[in-house]
Formats: C-alpha cells, structure tokens, sequence
C-alpha cells in the first residue's frame, strides 16, 4: 500500500517542484526596476561592512509627516472582460480628492478573455497586452492632472515625451506638497489569472528599496496557477512591506472553506522572497514590518441561499457577518491568526449579473440558473504594527460579477534622519530636468525607452 501511495504522490511531488520554480521565475515589469534598488547604495558601496554596520547602528529616526504615508489598495475579480477604453478609474482611485502615496491594486481572472487553457494555466502563460492596457488605465486615472503624459503602448516602441508646461515647471521650487506628483510602476506581475501593479509617487522613489516578487500556485494539483498567489515586497526607507496578492480556491459548498484554508496556509508557508546584497531582508510574508493581504478570498456565508438573498434585500449586514466564513475561521484560529480586518459596511460584492445591480440567481425572467448566494468573497486584511486603516469600501463598477474593494491606509514607517540629506539631493535633479524642460519647451522630444525587466532572485 505504501509503495502505492509513494508511486502517486511522486509525479505531483515533480510537478510541484517544477511548476513552483517556473511561476516564481517569471519576470517583472517596472517603469525604473534597477534606479530604486541601487540610488540609496551608492554612498555604501564605498563603505566596508563594519562602517554599515555603523552607520546603521548610529541613524536616528524622525516622526511627523515624514514619517507617515497614505496607502490606497484595491482588490477587483473583473472576471474575465477586458477594460473597455473609456474605463474611468479616477473617482475610486480618489486621485481628485485626496490622492494617496501608494497605490497597490490587484486583478483577478483577468486572463481569461483569451482561453484559459490547459497550456495557460501550467505555463503560467503572461498576457502582456491585457496588463499594458490595465497599467495604461492607472496610469491615466493617477496622472491624469498632470501635464508630462507618456501613452504607452508597446515595448521598445518611440514614445512621446511632451514638456511640462510652465505653471508645472514652476511649482517644483515649492514644497513637495503643492504640486501634484507623478506616480511610476515600481512592480507589475502577472501569474496567469492573477495580476498585482504597484505605484509609487515619485518623489518616494529614491526611498525605496529592495523590490522582489514571489508567486504561489494553489491550482490544480496543488501547484498551478489558476489560483494562487503573486506577493510583492519592497522596503521604504527602514520599514519593510509585503502586499499578498490571492485568488482562493472556490466553491460554495460546506466544506469548501477548508480548501481556502489550506490555500492560505500554503501561500504563507511557501511564499519566500530574496534575502538581498546584506542577506538581513525578510524572507516569509510574516517577517515584514507591514502585511497587506488583498484578494478574492472566495469565503461564502453559512446560511440557506434564500435566507441570505433576504437579509442581503433587508441589509441586515451584521447579522450576515455573523455568519461570514472568513470571519468565523478567522474566530476558531483556523486561518489568519493575528490579523485584523476593518468594519464590513457595505453589501456583499459578489455574485451579480454582468452590467445590472442584479444579484445573480434573482432574476425571476432567468429559468434554470444555478443558486450562488450573495457573498463577501472581495477583501483586504492587514498584519503588523502601525497601519491604521482609514476605509473599507467598494466601488461600483459593473463590468463583471464582482465588486471591486477598495481599503485607505495610514503607514507610519521608520524614517532615518539622514534621508533628508537624500531628499535636497534628489531635489537638485529635478531643477536639472526643469532646466532641460525649460530649453525645449518648444519642441516635442522623442525618445526609444528601452522597457527593462528585472528577475526575483
């Protein structure tokens, strides 16, 4: 019997291996991938390792404004439908009102506007048209008052660069907080249906450090990457980050929860990520300063469809989350032991019919559909000392038959005093380019950007 079960478990014990190496050694896309890891070493390169060690040891760290940052993460399972053009993100980005510092968003089942086929999900197949259009989109809605607009398109193609016009140019004397900030991509990935983009202001670039990339499939076999997860960490300034990007396994069975469960485990357990030049970076999810787990958690409600679908009419939402999965695993320590999560105010995100605030299955004109209760199934928990959530909400975009999720954080971070130093320094490259603005304000300037790809050790 033993020899049996070994016989079984050992092509999936080589799949694993296989498929676990080939999904984390996928490459990444950033606007300035090598810039953030090297500007904050220079000065240490001409250091021996006990003058580090010194320098570390001797920083003092500062409070305030500079101290604290505003984080914007999003979570959408767009299910499969493509952004159409005119996809207006700007009202849930919040970039009117009060634009945050980082933006970390992730898209789910996104990939499956093209087949998703068996050679897609092993592969873990990247669909690089579909996550230029969604970075396009960002991109736009993040830095759409500002005048510098870069279109892109294509890899390698000639992009236009088009000046700053004067009254921009002539706000970057003043203080970092009057004039509006462009936002960079400091991480994009992809693992097939599963997509995270990371951007930064970029005036908070030269403070980050450290980017690295970890995917996890839970698919089929355990190991595929239909569900999974794609984590990113990078550290600002002392303070280390890591946002967990997840589709969970589905299902609205009883018992279903434990597959959710144990993709969580698994995605914890296996996530690693490099050590750096030093070898003292996090490796686990756990290690980080600050968590930020956002996804399609597929977590459903223990009660009858049609008890839910009423109390859902009736918004009853706190008697629903009493029966919520993911808060009820989270109260039995089965899951999620030591995170927190904010307070649930707004309906269940998921199932309705594409385009309609129909929930799916109470359309009395549709005969035949199968029953998929409302549920909470879009969400973002947090882990680590000093964030402090601002907001929990959801948008109301109908594309697909989610919600998508949208959570506000302040991070207060470790900030060393001689950062300062850095920051008049950067300070001076920006004259530099408003200078060389200045001198070709009248002429449109174009340039081949070579679009660079860095890999996670």
């Amino acid at each position: 019997m033993q020899t049996i079960k070994q016989e079984v478990m050992w092509p999936k014990f080589v799949a694993n291996k296989f498929l676990r190496k080939m999904l984390g050694s996928n490459n990444i896309v950033a606007d300035f991938p090598n810039s953030t890891e090297t500007m904050l070493e220079l000065e240490e390169t001409s250091s021996t390792s006990s003058d580090q060690a010194s320098l570390i040891s001797s920083r003092k760290y500062i409070t305030g404004d500079q101290g604290r940052h505003k984080i914007f993460v999003g979570s959408w399972n767009v299910g499969g439908v493509a952004p159409p053009d005119d996809l207006n993100m700007e009202d849930w980005l919040c970039t009117h009102t009060d634009p945050a510092d980082i933006y970390v968003l992730g898209y789910f089942r996104f990939q499956e506007v093209v087949p998703l086929n068996a050679g897609n999900i092993v592969l873990g197949l990247e669909n690089s048209k579909i996550c230029s259009r969604w970075n396009s989109l960002i991109r736009e809605a993040l830095n759409n008052s500002i005048s510098k607009h870069v279109q892109e398109d294509k890899v390698g193609e000639f992009y236009k660069v088009h000046p700053l016009k004067n009254h921009s140019i002539a706000s970057l004397d003043k203080s970092s907080n009057n004039f509006p900030h462009c936002f960079d991509c400091i991480t994009s990935k992809q693992m097939v249906g599963i997509f995270i983009t990371v951007w930064v202001r970029n005036d908070l670039l030269p403070y980050i450090q450290h980017p690295s990339v970890s995917c996890v499939g839970c698919g089929i076999m355990g190991c595929l990457g239909n569900k999974g997860s794609v984590s990113v960490r990078f550290c600002l300034h002392e303070t280390s980050f890591c946002f967990v990007c997840s589709h969970l396994a589905s299902g609205g069975k009883e018992g279903d929860e434990k597959n959710r469960n144990a993709n969580a485990i698994e995605i914890l357990s296996s996530t690693r990520f490099s050590r750096g030049p030093l070898r003292n970076l996090p490796r686990k999810i756990l290690d980080h300063d600050q968590v930020i787990w956002l996804g399609d958690f597929n977590y459903r409600i223990y009660l009858p469809h049609t008890t839910t679908r009423s109390l859902v009419q009736k918004k009853e939402w706190n008697i629903l989350l009493e029966r919520d999965q993911l808060k009820a695993e989270l109260m039995k320590g089965h899951v999620f032991q030591g995170w927190r999560e904010g307070i649930i105010e707004f309906a269940p995100t998921y199932k309705y019919y594409q385009n309609s605030q129909v929930y799916y299955g109470c359309d009395q004109k549709r005969k035949g559909e199968k029953k998929r209760a409302p549920a909470w199934c879009d969400r973002i928990i947090w882990f680590g000392e000093g964030l402090k959530q601002k907001e929990y909400s959801r948008g109301e975009f109908r594309l697909s038959d989610h919600r998508p999720v949208r959570a506000i954080f302040i991070a207060e971070i470790e900030v060393p005093s001689d950062s300062r130093r850095l920051g008049s320094s950067f300070t001076g490259r920006f004259r530099c380019l408003k200078d060389h603005l200045e001198a070709c304000s009248n002429e449109k300037i174009s340039c081949n950007v070579d679009r660079t790809s860095f890999y996670s050790e």
